[in-house]
């Protein structure tokens, strides 16, 4: 019995090392997946941040006065980097090119925005905006509607870009 104790007991400080060294491995695994790494619930500060910048982006772009364009073609120009500028041009660009003959003033207010994720200097959005447009044809006579937006930004020299526009049919 004396014999057999020592081998047991060196068999089972194996299995648990092995297990340890398991555990350990998946503990790492669990803490590298991109809900672990998103920090939009845990970093007030920083979301808020995100929210507040980007929420004001999408108002300044999608806001449109046809006595002054070069607004709008300055907000492109300081807001948005890669895809977003040809999506931004996809979405809007039929409107700025009508807007002039028409005399067309667009205004958007984000009634609603969420941050889905954030994760070091990449953010996910949610963006629900009111848009109210008015015509030199009839200044008093106004149309609304609701616009639906997901929305990428990046963090790049302290500024949030944004870098992706969908809009969410709904």
């Amino acid at each position: 019995m004396n014999r057999r104790l020592p081998l047991l007991l060196s068999v089972l400080v194996l299995a648990f090392g092995g297990f340890a060294g398991w555990g350990a491995h998946r503990s790492l695994a669990v803490r590298d997946t991109p809900d672990v790494r998103n920090v939009a619930l845990t970093e007030n500060a920083r979301t808020a941040e995100v929210l507040s910048r980007v929420t004001a982006a999408v108002e300044r772009l999608f806001s449109y006065d046809h006595l002054d364009p070069d607004e709008t073609h300055q907000a492109v120009r300081e807001l948005l980097t890669g895809d977003a500028i040809v999506q931004y041009e996809q979405l809007f660009g039929p409107l700025r090119k009508a807007a002039p003959e028409r005399g067309l003033v667009l205004t958007t207010k984000v009634s609603h925005a969420a941050v889905r994720s954030l994760d070091g200097d990449r953010a996910h959005l949610l963006v629900f905006a009111d848009q109210i447009g008015t015509t030199a044809d009839d200044p008093r006579e106004s149309a609304g509607a609701a616009a639906m937006l997901a929305v990428d930004a990046v963090r790049r020299d302290g500024r949030w870009l944004l870098s992706a526009l969908d809009r969410l049919d709904g």
